[in-house]
């Protein structure tokens, strides 16, 4: 996968993430996508994508998480997430996407039932 097509991808132009692609964010942003994540913020689920696939402010370089993140941003309806998650597919094994789609799976239920 090139990481420049990720790193060139952003949200919004106001995603916190974009201003950790630009250099200029701080490593408690990821934190502060985690927390939005936890409210369901499609554009969250994007931003982690991009932190866990680049490793950047904080976020270890992991593909299984970035690869959970964008597929539910994807499945959120964000536009820009499934092609990111096919990119990030193509550099892993299908054990390891399997294990990413079970995270994602596992976030989705345990999201849902805080909901409740």
């Amino acid at each position: 996968m090139n990481m420049n097509s990720v790193t060139g991808l952003s949200a919004t132009p106001a995603s916190p993430i974009t201003a950790i692609a630009a250099g200029d964010a701080h490593d408690d942003l990821v934190a502060s996508c985690l927390a939005a994540a936890q409210g369901g913020d499609i554009s969250a689920y994007f931003d982690l994508g991009v932190a866990y696939s680049t490793g950047s402010h904080g976020a270890p370089c992991d593909l299984v998480e970035a690869h959970k993140w964008f597929n539910l941003a994807a499945v959120a309806g964000h536009d820009e997430a499934a092609q990111c998650r096919a990119d990030v597919a193509d550099e892993m094994t299908a054990r390891e996407i399997a294990e990413a789609q079970r995270r994602a799976r596992e976030w989705l239920r345990l999201t849902v039932r805080r909901a409740a």
